[in-house]
């Protein structure tokens, strides 16, 4: 047997039977609505929603494909899930984004309806996928959700950091040396400004075959930048939001407005690091493990959800929440409400350029798990069109992103773990996802609860969600087989993103003996510096260069050659023994 007709055999599954008697749609929104069947379906409800012991085995409910029917209330439940699983890696962004530039409560709260509503019209976007000119498409087709990209968040603190640094964004320094930064709402625009050029690149990253993105961006390289970007955050933002706050509290200077975290005005303001912050960042992290032990599918899905509301009661009753950003939101609000003067800040174009290649390295990665949950063939054309459509859909998304005043939107792949365990992978779902998304977004007050959650309790959970990033990257580096020259390239990356992420300030000075250079060096030496002083694009551009300079180890060519011959005997005889049966 031919290894093609093979591969068809083992990979490639039937296209569905033409229905014989097409339903009008008029008739089927019809049998939706009035029948039992199609409000509820056959679907085991009771496994969905009751909790389980650990040890308990129950009967899994069907599987549902991208297209299958689905019963009214198994898509809004299923989507309603997705929102609550993506929810909490969507307002994180914009949170530490306004805690960074010290922007004012109803910009912060604008903020995070922007990226609800944002992410809810591109994951529409990237369920759909429309056939354009030569074979070329535009969207995966898949459950593929969007939300803020982490390694825009990673990168975002380095340029904003810039920014203070050189007077583009105000600061004072008090007589004890500690740096108060002022608000910089036109740093957020010049992020905005400089996402929106940048975002070509990716859109002509999308036109190139999938298996030379794949040559080029090997799981060594793709790994390696996801691990250093959840371990930067976990660092950078989480645990110190778990400590009492990342706005400069954690210091914990002798003077001025943050000698305690939040600030000094907060409801029970306290020092950076005091047993009562850490107490409530616990609780919100238990609370997401006794979800998983003990919790019902449903719950198991929105884990992060339960952590956050089980924190937001405790501390409430406990006097630590500031109700004013909910009673001062709007009922209603939409995208443009607040508006941000684009920009672009120079220095910041070849980090945003490195963080469209992460993007893409990280779309490609997640929309193949989604493929791969959703039972679709991760082989062939058709498979690399969603490749194509996916990671042109993530380009162009870039770019309306930040006419919709959100940082990039990218694939998330927070929702793979839904479909995996309600086993419903259909793209109604993924609708009903979108439309919740866009209902949270809208309703002002509901981001401004969002930004009332104190400090310790988001950063219990943001430090739980970054540190599931870095394991993705895990995930991603078990792909290697870790030969001579791939532990070399591994080591030699790590070297610098651990080193990096240890000692933030290593490359800070780097550049402090050239003097009076001219405005364009100055923006290159700045561009250089914030590179640097970014863990994952750093110990991404190493292992990239070194991937494809060091030559491959020719004995563990001829061992890889013989291991797909003894996996290709192996799937001839298991054929020929199903033919025998």
């Amino acid at each position: 047997m031919s290894r093609a007709s093979m591969s068809s055999v083992t990979k490639e599954q039937p296209s569905p039977a033409a229905n014989p008697n097409p339903r009008s749609v008029l008739s089927v929104v019809r049998q939706k609505v009035t029948t039992k069947h199609g409000w509820l379906g056959d679907y085991d409800y009771r496994w969905l929603c009751l909790p389980s012991l650990p040890t308990a085995r129950r009967k899994q409910p069907p599987f549902y494909g991208i297209d299958d029917e689905l019963p009214l209330v198994l898509a809004m439940t299923s989507g309603l899930q997705h929102a609550l699983a993506m929810l909490a890696g969507l307002i994180a962004p914009p949170i530490i984004f306004a805690s960074s530039l010290m922007l004012d409560p109803a910009t912060s709260s604008y903020m995070i309806s922007a990226s609800l509503i944002g992410s809810g019209i591109l994951s529409l976007v990237q369920l759909s996928r429309l056939k354009l000119w030569g074979g070329y498409y535009l969207g995966t087709g898949l459950l593929s959700v969007v939300g803020t990209s982490f390694s825009t968040l990673s990168t975002a603190n380095a340029i904003f950091n810039m920014m203070y640094t050189n007077g583009t964004c105000p600061s004072t320094t008090a007589t004890d040396g500690t740096i108060t930064r002022g608000p910089c709402p036109d740093a957020y625009g010049m992020l905005l400004g400089t996402s929106l050029i940048c975002a070509f690149l990716e859109i002509g990253l999308s036109f190139l075959p999938p298996r030379v993105l794949q040559r080029i961006f090997p799981p060594m390289v793709t790994g390696t930048v996801i691990l250093m970007i959840g371990a930067s955050l976990v660092g950078s933002s989480g645990i110190l939001d778990w400590g009492g706050g990342s706005n400069g509290c954690q210091a914990r200077p002798t003077s001025g407005i943050y000698q305690l975290c939040p600030t000094v005005g907060s409801p029970h303001a306290l020092p950076w690091g005091s047993p009562q912050f850490i107490g409530l960042g616990f609780l919100s992290f238990v609370s997401i493990i006794l979800t998983e032990l003990f919790g019902s599918p449903f719950l198991k899905n929105a884990s992060i959800i339960v952590g956050l509301a089980v924190g937001c009661i405790v501390a409430g009753a406990a006097g630590y929440i500031d109700g004013s950003t909910i009673t001062s939101a709007p009922a209603i609000t939409f995208l443009w409400v607040y508006r941000f003067k684009i920009n672009v800040y120079p220095p910041a174009i070849l980090p945003m350029l490195a963080v469209y290649v992460s993007m893409s390295m990280e779309a490609i990665g997640d929309i193949t798990a989604s493929a791969e949950v959703s039972r679709i063939p991760v082989e062939g054309k058709d498979f690399d069109s969603r490749i194509q459509g996916g990671l042109l859909s993530d380009g162009i998304g870039g770019f309306v992103s930040a006419l919709f005043t959100v940082t990039p939107l990218s694939v998330f792949a927070q929702n793979n773990g839904v479909i995996s365990v309600t086993r419903c992978a259909n793209r109604t779902a993924g609708r009903w996802c979108c439309a919740f998304l866009i209902i949270f977004g809208c309703l002002g007050k509901i981001s401004g609860f969002f930004l009332a959650i104190p400090n310790p309790v988001l950063g219990g959970v943001t430090t739980f969600l970054f540190a599931s990033v870095a394991v993705s990257g895990l995930r991603v580096l078990s792909y290697v087989k870790y030969t001579r020259r791939d532990r070399f390239i591994l080591a030699a990356a790590l070297s610098f993103g651990v080193g990096d992420l240890l000692v933030p300030d290593i490359f800070t000075y780097l550049f402090d003996g050239v003097n009076n250079p001219n405005k364009g060096l100055e923006g290159l030496i700045e561009s250089i510096t914030i590179v640097l002083s970014t863990p994952f694009l750093v110990s991404g551009i190493t292992a990239l260069v070194l991937n494809l300079i060091l030559p491959q180890d020719m004995l563990q060519l001829d061992e890889d050659k013989e291991d797909v011959e003894v996996t290709q005997d192996l799937e001839i005889q298991v054929l020929e023994q199903e033919r025998m049966m």
